[in-house]
């Protein structure tokens, strides 16, 4: 296993992180349990994971799988990296959701119930909260840090803009601020590159993309479809992304056959090789699929290639070949 530095921490995370929101949705507890169990075999420490993940809204249901391996001891909690979230919905009532104090204070200590331990690694906002000001944001979240609970801190879904002034509003407090961004990210959905992973490289954010696959649209789904297995980008949204870049993901796919590697394998490889990223999150639905993810980190990608993924799923540029950000001068 390959580890870096989580931004500019001193944390050292592996580059493959373990998503878990297929725990308790599509896969088994039991089956969850294993994959955690593989995922340490094979030198994965960072899992990441949220609040509102699982069966039902509101029931943590996700968390409780966690907490309930980390309670079969055997250094598992130790051994982790562990990162939740904060923000949307647990519930209907008023501050049940987003990043009042109040709803930062109950939803980390629910959390900490729920994962059945003393503290959170990383603690991410789901999303911008656009109500709650930065003051506010920032004095809870010391709170947590001062009694034990929170390490470190991070977001997701953030634009350039939001990045900066979360860093702004820590910095002038003194404190160390964010030290991640959760973003998607993937061949086919650039669009960070334009703001969010230059803002993150420069207050020392290690960008860590979501969706890596584009939904398994990335991960061969024609050579499946082909075959006559089952795919997993058959959603209504991937569906229609499959029929707007049918073309380019052909050429992707034959490429990636050129090579003689797994489009999805080639896809995780591609997020590997980008400046700023910490590391691609894989949803691993069997252990199978964890395994096989591992492939990622053995492909070196050379220049030729990198150019012709460039070609067929090219980077936003709004004002022509200049480079984000200054995509935008003149």
């Amino acid at each position: 296993m390959e580890y870096t530095r989580l931004g500019r921490s001193g944390l050292s995370v592996s580059r493959l992180v373990l998503g878990t929101m297929n725990f308790g949705a599509e896969t088994s507890e039991e089956d969850s349990h294993t994959i955690m169990d593989r995922a340490h075999e094979h030198g994965i420490n960072f899992f990441d994971t949220a609040n509102v993940y699982g069966r039902k809204p509101g029931e943590g249901f996700t968390e409780q799988i966690l907490g309930r391996w980390f309670a079969q001891g055997g250094g598992r909690r130790d051994r982790t990296v562990l990162a939740t979230k904060v923000y949307l919905p647990m519930g209907e009532w008023p501050n049940e959701s987003h990043l009042s104090a109040l709803n930062i204070r109950r939803a980390c200590d629910a959390s900490l119930k729920r994962l059945q331990t003393d503290h959170i690694d990383l603690y991410q906002m789901h999303h911008i909260d656009r109500a709650t000001p930065w003051e506010e944001i920032w004095e809870a979240f010391n709170v947590l840090r001062q009694q034990g609970k929170v390490l470190y801190f991070g977001s997701s879904n953030f634009a350039g803009w939001h990045i900066a002034q979360a860093q702004e509003a820590a910095r002038s407090r003194h404190f160390l601020g964010l030290v991640s961004e959760q973003s998607i990210y993937n061949l086919l959905t650039r669009w960070v590159e334009l703001e969010v992973l230059p803002a993150a490289r420069a207050y020392g954010l290690g960008l860590i993309p979501w969706y890596p696959l584009h939904g398994g649209v990335l991960g061969g789904v024609l050579r499946k479809q082909w075959e006559g297995g089952a795919a997993r980008g058959n959603s209504e949204r991937s569906t229609e992304t499959l029929a707007k870049h049918r073309d380019a993901i052909e050429a992707y796919e034959k490429l990636c056959a050129d090579l003689g590697e797994d489009p999805a394998h080639v896809g995780l490889a591609w997020l590997l090789a980008q400046d700023g990223v910490t590391g691609p999150i894989t949803g691993p639905r069997t252990v199978a699929q964890l395994d096989g993810s591992l492939r990622a980190l053995e492909i070196k990608l050379d220049e030729d290639t990198l150019s012709k993924l460039d070609e067929l799923f090219p980077a936003p540029a709004p004002n022509g070949t200049k480079p984000a950000p200054e995509a935008y001068a003149w």
